[in-house]
């Protein structure tokens, strides 16, 4: 990482810590509904679910990493993690599928506006090598609010 002001190092390491909160929120709500959805469209998104989850899940470690890597803290605790996610607990577990897959759309649109935030103060910090791999984590997260956009009509 190029030399930059301690302001911009912070900066990315709150952004990278709050994706990381992000997909760890994310992965367990996806998984939540993985095992509580219902009804008709059970199998084909029971699937869906469980392939995103997957997903989310891979990219815990090498965001972690990033941070790491930077010379900063990850999130240590699940408290942590609660503190930093801007994605929301889902306890109800009557949800029913359709409102699974607007809410999934929703918290993914959320995780991908934290991941631009990623890759613009990963450039703001000189550190090329996030900016680079998060074009990765956008793409997923692109593609999984595609898909749940278009299974939500």
């Amino acid at each position: 990482m190029a030399q930059t002001g301690d302001n911009s190092k912070m900066a990315l390491v709150e952004a990278l810590n709050g994706a990381l909160a992000d997909h760890l929120a994310l992965y367990v709500k996806t998984k939540n509904f993985h095992w509580h959805v219902a009804g008709a469209r059970f199998r084909d998104l029971h699937l869906l679910f469980d392939e995103q989850a997957a997903q989310l899940i891979a990219l815990v470690d090498p965001i972690g990493e990033r941070v790491r890597k930077i010379g900063a803290d990850t999130l240590t605790s699940v408290g942590a993690v609660g503190r930093t996610t801007v994605i929301a607990d889902r306890d109800d577990t009557a949800l029913n599928a359709q409102a699974m897959v607007e809410e999934l759309r929703d918290d993914n649109r959320k995780l991908l506006d934290r991941l631009r935030e990623v890759k613009s103060t990963s450039e703001e910090a000189g550190d090329h090598a996030t900016s680079g791999v998060v074009d990765d984590w956008i793409d997923q997260a692109e593609e999984r609010v595609w898909f749940l956009s278009q299974t939500a009509k």
